[in-house]
């Protein structure tokens, strides 16, 4: 996104009780993404909306989620790598999953992949970086794009939504705040799935979605690999105490109510049941370990 404004500074607005800026032109129908903990009961979403509007009338909001784990800076990683790439090239996506919100940690806003990200830097971003190096990365300081006065529990509000909206309307990213460096982007120790022996591959469950199925960090690439075998092979995902001979590959491969192993659209293994809820089928949790044996297919007779 080239920078529409080289000198200018936002006009100084008032609502209500709190003061915003805003530059006087936009750029036609900007996408904004939002991706939240804050759930739909209270008035935080629509707040966040209100001010991105208030400043940009222009921009097109979308909602990834609102119904992220209070807290679960894990699985909103992995929704954004999810969601992301399946939008323009110059879209803006912000983040509040931000259980450090009003502390030391810092706000950050990157371009990676032809994509903006304003997000905590608390590994949120980590996933987008691990597959493609930041372009720009700076922490957003400049409270001249803030609302004013700032609350200490609702960034979403007085930071991430104005900053959103004027870089929305051509705001350079430097402006934001000082540059740093890709180092200074904080990742999360994200478990790799792992060979203990050539026939034994070990994963572990990284989410649960709204349907109660499992999602693994088993991708469909990892899985191809073990798979492969000149003498051909079966594979058994061991969960919880259970077995699953094989992939499926839909939810109705099996009778309803019974487990499945099947690959979801982001080509992650899911542990599933049909029609019903595999996190109380098998009272599994975010981190249990699973376990993949490749097993040669006279053994399996």
């Amino acid at each position: 996104m080239a920078p529409l404004f080289s000198g200018e500074v936002p006009a100084l607005f008032v609502a209500g009780d709190v003061q915003y800026r805003k530059l006087p032109v936009t750029i036609a129908q900007p996408i904004i993404t939002l991706l939240t903990d804050f759930g739909l009961e209270d008035e935080y979403v629509g707040v966040m909306k209100g001010v991105i509007l208030s400043i940009n009338a222009q921009a097109n909001i979308v909602d990834i989620t609102h119904n992220i784990a209070r807290h679960r800076i894990r699985q909103a990683a992995l929704v954004l790598k999810s969601s992301f790439p399946f939008f323009p090239q110059g879209s803006i996506h912000v983040v509040v999953v931000d259980p450090g919100v009003g502390g030391r940690r810092d706000i950050v806003c990157i371009k990676c992949r032809g994509h903006y990200f304003i997000a905590p830097n608390n590994g949120v971003l980590s996933l987008v970086v691990l597959e493609g190096h930041a372009d720009k990365a700076f922490a957003v300081t400049n409270g001249l794009f803030f609302l004013e006065p700032v609350s200490n529990t609702f960034h979403g509000r007085d930071i991430f939504a104005p900053v959103a909206a004027h870089l929305s309307m051509g705001i350079d990213i430097s402006r934001f705040g000082r540059p740093l460096s890709p180092e200074d982007i904080r990742k999360l120790d994200i478990s790799v799935p792992s060979c203990s022996s050539r026939d034994r591959l070990e994963g572990e469950i990284v989410s649960v979605d709204h349907f109660g199925n499992l999602l693994t960090n088993i991708d469909l690439d990892t899985f191809r690999k073990f798979e492969a075998d000149e003498g051909g092979a079966d594979v058994v995902i061991s969960v919880a105490g259970e077995q699953i001979r094989g992939v499926s590959g839909s939810y109705d491969a099996v009778p309803e109510g019974v487990p499945l192993a099947v690959f979801g659209s982001r080509k992650l293994l899911e542990i599933s049941v049909n029609q019903g809820d595999a996190m109380a089928y098998f009272n599994a949790r975010v981190g249990q370990g699973l376990t993949l044996t490749r097993k040669r297919r006279h053994e399996s007779r």
